[in-house]
């Protein structure tokens, strides 16, 4: 096999390998096949590059561009999988490994990509929240904006996903428009830097947005300012020695850690080995032990049974993992490959010794070195279970992670003393919870939830599509208090607002509209030179007002539509009962009534440009309509949001008033417009 030269990418050049470069061994023989490092790199050069090239060529799109370029790069790298899955079977993964890996990477971006497009605006400022009203009249508001931070981030991953840990983290920083430094493991980068290198040869990114350190940070993290921003994962020890750096503390470098964790899963007291959660639990937890060779921060650490289950749960666990072949991942007939390295599987079998001294060994031998397919030189380890039979005094199992296949039962009293243990762990990412009872689940989430950044929570309802204790998904928070390191990654939206500064901004509502781009109450009225429904998505501007013509509602109105709906409630029928409610001073108009009649005071009847009312958000009934009074409609522009070539979404601000200009109704409607 050829050896493999890791390099960099930096400033816009590949940098090879230097003199001292560090070489890496495969998971599998333990034979050198790469080396990477040792390089001179400028760093000073990189945060240049990225600052000052590709921040200003990202921040030139907007949030549905970069969305568009997510999707494209997603797509790309969708192509390329095989060339990455040929490559990772040296990091000890098997095939399954790899989807999760490589397929789960992938389908992070497409998810950013969709959220981009979906709930972010066609543009280039994020609005936070809704409008604050600061004065009596409105003619003072504020609104919180992000905007895009003007720095670097610096991406320092882990060696357990050389691509999902990559692009997790690399989707919501380009979404948001901030360039990237991706410094992965060492020990795994050789598949990280080929994913780099399918990406920028697309030609898809623009100049600058993304770089590649395969080997130490160096200086790095000594240069980065305010405006900067570090995202890591890995080890807690790790996470102190970065996030303690002086200058990172000097400027406020915002710090987002992923550290490994103290995970939990908590078998129900309503179960037992004769429902089918049972069968699911050692499922959720044999997969966890096992998957990656159980090298996953989200990796089950602690199995938590009540007494009475705890045996059960010993012997059906041990009699699934007496059946996994565990040896070459190369094999199809694979179900767990090894550590990533010799050293990890020195670390884990240490980890395990002193999780020994307070548990019993239950299932598994640290000497079993027989493994399928004649594979005795690389870093394979068994699994092993052990038993903690005094779990409220033991203090090693509770802080101890062995970053492989190992995990501890122990037993619960009630789920107060489950709630209890779980907790122990001083902060995790994910905590698990088979139950098929809703009063469980709720005393789990009250008590739990502050120590954990996840609770999945599953049965037989949901386990035939339910996503797996150990799986993140893009679309929630992916991060844990204390031990799991304080942070927060993913998340939709969320996650793209860690690479943003949220500013609170305030003035008149014109200056408001011109920021957000997003018409507000109370700003300037554009009359346009015909309807607007009868001009097309471009030619409409925010803030183009329509004011319709006034018309009367009569009683005999609120009874047709009364009788041809059937919506006969008394307050629209009854002038006695109505007149008992303290809400209306006698009948009074159906609300959807008043929506139909102001659809035909503004409505422009003939084809046209709007193709279709795809919505209605937000309506409020503010003051009841008797029969004699009249509505009037305002109809503004409020935003606009491309969709396709072909059309987009206008959203539309309407207000119903009454005879005494009175606000009577307030809602947005949303339609598709052709181009």
């Amino acid at each position: 096999m050829t050896l493999m030269k890791v390099s960099s990418f930096a400033a816009g050049k590949w940098i090879a390998p230097g003199a001292n470069a560090r070489p890496i061994a495969s998971a599998i023989t333990g034979a050198k096949i790469a080396e990477a490092g040792g390089a001179d790199i400028n760093k000073q050069a990189m945060l240049d590059y990225g600052r000052n090239v590709g921040g200003p060529a990202l921040r030139a799109m907007g949030f549905h561009d970069r969305a568009k370029m997510l999707k494209a790069l997603a797509a790309h790298l969708g192509g390329h999988k095989q060339a990455l899955y040929d490559l990772s079977f040296d990091t000890g993964a098997t095939q399954s490994d790899h989807m999760i890996d490589i397929d789960g990477g992938v389908g992070t971006m497409f998810v950013f990509a969709s959220k981009g497009r979906r709930e972010m605006p066609d543009g280039q400022i994020y609005l936070d929240g809704e409008i604050e009203q600061l004065s009596r009249n409105g003619t003072f508001l504020g609104m919180h904006i992000a905007t895009p931070l003007k720095g670097v981030a610096v991406h320092i991953n882990a060696f357990n996903f050389p691509v999902w840990g990559m692009l997790e983290k690399l989707a919501p920083t380009l979404l948001a428009g901030v360039p990237a430094i991706v410094k992965p493991a060492t020990s795994t980068c050789y598949v990280t830097e080929v994913a780099v290198r399918i990406m920028l040869d697309s030609g898809i990114l623009p100049e600058g947005a993304l770089q590649l350190i395969s080997g130490g940070t160096g200086d790095l993290l000594d240069r980065l300012g305010p405006q900067d921003i570090v995202s890591f994962t890995g080890s807690a020890k790790t996470a102190s020695m970065l996030r303690s750096n002086p200058n990172i503390l000097k400027n406020s470098v915002r710090f987002v850690a992923e550290q490994d964790s103290l995970n939990a899963s908590i078998l129900g007291p309503d179960v037992t080995p004769d429902t089918p959660e049972f069968d699911l639990f050692i499922k959720e937890v044999h997969r966890e032990m096992t998957t990656k060779a159980g090298q996953k921060c989200t990796a089950i650490r602690r199995i938590i049974a009540p007494d009475a289950q705890v045996q059960n749960v010993i012997e059906a666990l041990s009699a699934r993992l007496a059946k996994t072949v565990i040896g070459d991942p190369r094999d199809e007939a694979t179900r767990m490959g090894a550590l990533v390295s010799a050293g990890q599987k020195i670390d884990v079998l240490e980890k395990a010794a002193a999780i020994g001294s307070e548990s019993k060994l239950v299932y598994g031998d640290p000497d079993d070195n027989d493994f399928a397919g004649g594979v005795d030189a690389g870093a394979f380890v068994k699994p092993m279970l052990f038993h903690c039979e005094d779990p409220d005094t033991a203090t090693v199992v509770h802080e101890t992670e062995a970053f492989g296949p190992v995990s501890t039962i122990m037993g619960y009293r009630d789920i107060a003393h489950a709630i209890d243990l779980a907790n122990k762990g001083e902060g995790s990412l994910v905590a698990s919870v088979i139950t098929a009872s809703g009063e469980v689940a709720r005393e789990v989430a009250m008590g739990a939830g502050a120590f954990h950044g996840r609770l999945y929570f599953n049965n037989a309802t949901s386990m035939k599509e339910s996503t797996g204790h150990g799986s993140p998904l893009p679309h929630m928070v992916h991060g844990g208090p204390g031990r799991a390191g304080g942070g927060e990654e993913m998340g939709g939206v969320r996650g793209v607002l860690h690479y943003m500064q949220r500013t609170a901004i305030q003035g008149s509502p014109d200056i408001l509209t011109a920021i957000g781009g997003k018409w507000v109450p109370g700003a300037t009225e554009i009359k346009g030179p015909a309807h607007p429904f009868t001009r097309k998505f471009g030619a409409l501007s925010i803030g183009e007002t329509l004011h319709s013509k006034s018309r009367e509602i009569s009683t005999d109105d609120i009874e047709k539509f009364a009788h041809f709906t059937g919506d006969t409630f008394y307050a629209h029928m009854d002038s006695e009962a109505a007149k008992r409610n303290p809400f209306f001073p006698d009948r009074v108009a159906h609300g959807y009534l008043l929506l139909s009649f102001a659809a035909g005071l503004f409505v422009e009847p003939d084809e046209g440009p709007v193709l279709a009312n795809t919505g209605l958000d937000s309506l409020r009934f503010m003051k009841p309509v008797e029969a004699g009074d009249s509505i009037a409609v305002r109809l503004t522009v409020k935003a606009k949001t491309r969709r396709t070539d072909e059309y987009g979404e206008v959203r539309w601000h309407v207000t119903l008033t009454n005879q005494d200009q009175e606000l009577v109704a307030e809602y947005e409607l949303l339609t598709m417009n052709a181009y």
